[in-house]
């Protein structure tokens, strides 16, 4: 049985300069490195602008607007570095297809091209582009320009982030998941990849405010809500509170071995708490979750949310700290 099916698809399909580029897992390594995806068909211009800045940023590469529309709205960086001028979709053309897109739109795209006249930097702006260099780029400017960018996105990232974020345990809200779970369905369907989904419910919690008082409960909502977080790995899985004790998480591009890779991994991460909790008949704190999985190739049986959640009510039903799936 294959468990790793799908999960690391996209870094096989793309497979572009990557002597020079992290995988994806690597930028985890420092997460307070900005992620840079840099766009030109000449592989001497990704070279260079890569050697400048991969001290400072992530850095990851594509050479076509295709690629750079399918990274974008897999795994969004947090600026592109785009040229003009390539075959098939130019940049032009990637830029403003990003601007369409709700997961892409507030990416900021600085257009780097040979083209030194008005026109051309008049149709930067018309596409939707915050900066325009020409090659060659003066390296200074370059990083000046690229930090003054990205601290007007951590601004705005910050503000959209208050707006979407569960305020008790940090992680996001019912409203943030609702939007991405279906941003995340529209781009399965297209991509013909599967979409897992993880209801967690904490086993007896209600008990355990009885027992331990709501503070303690906070507290242990808040530990929960870290261990969820700590079990997924990659840019696009996602761990939202969906409301009370329950929690959701949200893996795409991720078939059934897969997700219940990840379910194993919340279970012994929660288990590693040791959260006493008396109310339990196991003792310490556990929980209960309902899987299911999108697969475009057959049928949906209703939707993911309610076949998770049902999965996750026989999981309670059948003795708790365990998970069911389809």
């Amino acid at each position: 049985m294959n468990t790793n099916l799908n999960r690391n698809k996209m870094n096989e399909e793309n497979p572009v300069i990557s002597q020079a580029m992290p995988d994806l897992g690597q930028t985890l390594t420092n997460v307070n490195k900005a992620r840079i995806l840099i766009v030109d068909d000449e592989a001497i211009n990704i070279h260079i602008l890569s050697n400048t800045l991969t001290d400072i940023y992530d850095i990851f590469a594509v050479t076509s607007g295709k690629e750079t529309i399918e990274f974008c709205l897999r795994t969004p960086p947090d600026l592109v570095l785009m040229d003009m001028d390539m075959p098939g979709v130019d940049g032009l053309s990637a830029c403003r297809a990003l601007k369409e897109f709700s997961e892409t739109k507030d990416i900021p795209v600085m257009f780097i091209t040979a083209h030194a006249d008005s026109g051309a930097e008049d149709r930067c702006w018309n596409a939707g582009g915050v900066d325009f260099l020409v090659k060659p780029v003066n390296t200074n400017t370059l990083k000046h320009r690229i930090k003054s960018h990205l601290a007007l996105k951590q601004v705005t990232d910050e503000l959209r982030k208050m707006a979407y974020q569960d305020g008790l345990t940090q992680v996001s809200n019912r409203r943030y998941f609702n939007e991405y779970l279906a941003r995340q369905q529209k781009l399965n369907q297209r991509s013909g990849l599967s979409l897992g989904l993880m209801m967690f419910d904490i086993d007896f919690f209600k008990s355990f405010n009885d027992l331990y008082g709501h503070l303690a409960g906070d507290d242990c909502l808040r530990l929960v809500a870290k261990a969820l977080s700590a079990s997924v790995v990659r840019p696009g899985d996602f761990v939202a509170r969906f409301g009370g004790e329950e929690f959701a998480i949200v893996l795409p591009d991720t078939d059934i071995e897969g997700v219940i890779l990840v379910a194993q991994k919340v279970q012994a991460q929660v288990d590693a708490l040791e959260i006493n909790h008396k109310g339990s008949p196991i003792g310490r704190v556990s929980g209960s979750i309902g899987i299911a999985v999108s697969n475009t190739k057959a049928p949906e049986q209703g939707g993911l949310i309610e076949r998770a959640d049902k999965r996750l009510y026989q999981a309670k039903a059948t003795g708790r700290n365990k998970f069911v799936f389809e």
